[in-house]
């Protein structure tokens, strides 16, 4: 082990661990993601794939299950500056087929569907109170991307109150570095990473 991972073991090796009850938030799993010819394309079927086992476990533990998606006014009236800097953020304008969910993700009935303009899952958006009136302590994260969205729902998630876990496998990014380095910083700083068997055996021991 060299000195950095020292002292990173030394400074941030808490563990926050798992709430008892938690919810599962599946992030901006949305068609843009997934087709090659997009601006946004990030190849994430095996993260997609993971969620969807990750989603199953959820229903059957009873817990809540939420996805969120970004959709802006024709105008991009609502977009801001996020919508100003990040070009591809034009393929979430209403309407757009990019923000379709991809197949093999049709939400369900049980699930509440969350509309946001910018990063975070929780900035803007009725989320925290949402998952506040249920008694959620603990939010499961999935989705794309994980130095985006995933990151910044991550931060909020726990500047919120709630204690936070990403799915290493159920998340994803455009590329490997950003993906690992942003993974690496979340478990260090803001939540736990677990592995799809570490939650889905959590999820097993549930009871709600």
């Amino acid at each position: 082990m060299s000195d950095i991972d020292d002292n990173y073991a030394k400074a941030y090796g808490q563990k926050a661990g798992f709430g008892l009850k938690p919810a599962l938030i599946m992030v901006d799993f949305v068609e843009g993601y997934f087709d090659p010819e997009c601006d946004l394309y990030a190849d994430p079927a095996d993260a997609l794939a993971s969620a969807l086992r990750v989603r199953e476990a959820a229903h059957k533990a009873g817990i809540p299950v939420i996805l969120t998606n970004v959709v802006y006014h024709p105008s991009a009236m609502d977009g801001g500056r996020f919508y100003d800097k990040a070009k591809p953020l034009r393929y979430f304008l209403e309407g757009s087929p990019m923000g379709e969910w991809p197949k093999g993700l049709e939400p369900k009935a049980s699930e509440l569907i969350i509309s946001k303009q910018y990063p975070s899952a929780f900035f803007g958006t009725s989320l925290a109170s949402t998952l506040t009136s249920l008694g959620v302590d603990n939010v499961i994260l999935t989705g794309l991307t994980t130095s985006g969205c995933i990151r910044a729902s991550c931060v909020d998630s726990m500047s919120h109150g709630f204690i936070t876990t990403v799915v290493r496998e159920a998340v994803g990014d455009r590329h490997v570095a950003p993906h690992e380095a942003n993974l690496f910083d979340m478990n260090a700083k803001y939540a736990d990473v677990v592995s799809e068997a570490e939650i889905a055996a959590h999820l097993e021991t549930l009871h709600l």
